[in-house]
């Protein structure tokens, strides 16, 4: 990936209701839809259908993989490996994650940042779930008062938690920017 990932944190399985209704939005935000397994979305969704203008006249499709992850679904080895020790993250979720879903943007520009927490939040209204976001350094003050902040974890690199209203709202700040 060359651009910006955040990760929603589920307390069980994805049920096959919520997969369905998943797929559907995929489908209905993008220009361009594959799904190369159950769960696991390479689309380009148009900016606009996220809620915002790009700026550009030509191309706004964003190029983003959605893919779900853990134990029966795909990627369990590295749905492992990124959960192995998480106790900081857990406290605060007050759940240890049994799946996750990963929301990457393929690019890197400004407006791909702000469409990657977009998107990840209208991911959340279907699936639910709980938004890790790395911080970059200094970000924590601008994220601590904002709607839908749930904690920050200060073990190794900062993680904010947060809920769909939270990715709304940090990601439409002058400056916004998600750690690559």
């Amino acid at each position: 990936m060359s651009g910006p990932t955040l990760v929603i944190e589920l307390a069980e399985p994805v049920p096959p209701a919520a997969l369905r209704e998943l797929r559907a939005l995929m489908v209905a935000l993008s220009s361009r839809f594959e799904e190369k397994r159950p769960g696991f979305f390479d689309v380009n969704v148009p900016a606009e259908r996220l809620g915002f203008e790009d700026g550009r006249e030509e191309d706004s499709r964003r190029p983003f993989l959605v893919y779900l992850m853990g134990p029966g679904v795909g990627d369990a080895d590295l749905f492992e490996a990124e959960h192995e020790d998480e106790p900081e993250v857990e406290a605060v979720l007050g759940f240890r994650p049994t799946h996750a879903v990963n929301v990457s943007a393929c690019c890197n520009r400004g407006i791909d940042h702000a469409a990657t927490a977009l998107l990840t939040a209208a991911v959340m209204d279907v699936i639910g779930g709980v938004a890790k976001a790395e911080l970059l350094d200094g970000q924590a003050s601008s994220v601590v008062g904002l709607e839908g902040v749930l904690g920050i974890t200060d073990g190794g690199r900062p993680n904010v938690l947060g809920a769909a209203e939270f990715l709304r709202a940090w990601g439409g700040q002058p400056g916004f920017r998600l750690v690559k």
